[in-house]
């Protein structure tokens, strides 16, 4: 159908990010790789180039002597500050929320560690508490935020609600993008945060040259994000991945490390994660049989992935959350086995964003949902922060 109205708004829209995302993929083009990559005249590149200037959208770089007599040929770039998101992420130990700009870099961060039998209401006003002090540090008011992206634990729906959560008590039944939407002036996104994880490794970590991950979270709990195509995976009901309630959460393979923690100091009761550090700094000291320990509980994690590495032929597995630190003293022994069992074995890595892998995850999804509206506003002339 031909367009009666509008027509000159919408199509000058459009060309102002086609210029936009040309200047995002091209570091700091010329006007002319400007126009050719964003497939527009010069003239109307120009003009459009005059006006993000003019609302603070691009900057002028400075110019770089190419060999050429005359003039170096104007340059320009994105600039990345003219808007910010924050992402949070809220787990059973407490609360992180990181607040980046339009590249994804981080210029301000704040955590604050709390109970997992925290109230619900409790834990949704520290929330609040954290992204302020995240925006202070960035020197951002929290009112010019263009999104804020959430990652939590438990099985979250389309609307952002914790339909089930057993990691955290009174979390079930929160409508948390509802709440958080409350008691925030800017727009609310919520996500699993196994997903965000997979996510942020895909963006930025260990996973960015693959499109199908596997990631596995080992820290207080036992978790799984999804990559499939370059999408995470969210299932019929968005609880792939979610494995709190299962009645191995914890996986058998704990079990030798933990018979080695209690064989070799008795007096102290650890937990699960704790007492596979414990076997591996034993194991890096030398101790024999703390290294026959994690060799045994490295494989018997693997056992457990065959299960899902066979039929999801992930090209990667990436293992995140605290026994990232484990590095190969972990990785070789998964390696190998799948190597052995698999068909298609998959490489196996460690995390690269540590315990920020949720967080970023949270950004990324924060950018996702801001871009299109930020763009959107170009075409009414809107200047940037």
């Amino acid at each position: 159908m031909r367009r009666t109205s509008g027509d000159g708004s919408f199509l000058r829209s459009l060309n102002e990010v086609a210029v936009l995302r040309a200047l995002r993929e091209t570091g700091t083009p010329t006007l002319a790789e400007v126009a050719r990559t964003a497939q527009l005249s010069r003239a109307t590149t120009e003009v459009i180039m005059d006006s993000l200037l003019r609302h603070g959208w691009v900057v002028e770089a400075e110019a770089v002597a190419d060999g050429q007599r005359g003039r170096p040929a104007r340059r320009y770039t994105f600039r990345a500050a003219a808007a910010h998101v924050a992402g949070v992420a809220i787990g059973g130990s407490g609360v992180t929320a990181m607040v980046a700009d339009l590249d994804g870099d981080v210029v301000g961060r704040a955590v604050e560690h709390l109970s997992p039998e925290l109230p619900a209401g409790q834990r949704l006003t520290a929330v609040q508490r954290v992204l302020e002090r995240a925006a202070g540090a960035a020197d951002v008011p929290l009112s010019r935020l263009a999104t804020v992206g959430v990652g939590t634990t438990g099985v979250i729906d389309n609307e952002g609600r914790v339909l089930k959560s057993v990691a955290l008590t009174d979390w079930s039944g929160v409508e948390l993008q509802h709440e958080l939407a409350a008691r925030l002036p800017v727009p609310v996104v919520v996500e699993n945060d196994m997903r965000l994880a997979v996510l942020a490794e895909h963006w930025r970590g260990a996973a960015s040259d693959h499109d199908n991950v596997l990631y596995l979270h080992t820290g207080r709990r036992i978790g799984l994000g999804l990559l499939l195509n370059g999408v995470p995976y969210r299932g019929s009901h968005a609880a792939a991945g979610e494995l709190g309630g299962h009645p191995n959460g914890r996986w058998a393979a704990f079990g030798y490390v933990m018979d080695y923690a209690m064989a070799v100091d008795p007096s102290e009761l650890r937990a699960p994660l704790q007492a596979a550090l414990f076997a591996m700094e034993r194991a890096d000291a030398g101790d024999h049989k703390a290294t026959l320990a994690f060799d045994a509980f490295a494989r018997a994690l693997a056992e457990g992935l065959i299960s899902l590495v066979t039929p999801l032929d992930p090209d990667l597995v990436v293992i995140g959350g605290s026994l990232a630190q484990t590095g190969e003293r972990l990785t070789e022994p998964i390696r190998a086995l799948l190597g052995e069992v698999c068909l298609y074995p998959p490489d196996v890595r460690v995390s690269e964003l540590g315990g920020d892998a949720v967080g970023m995850g949270a950004v990324r999804f924060a950018l996702d949902h801001a871009e299109p509206v930020l763009f959107a506003s170009l075409s009414s002339g809107t200047s940037a922060a």
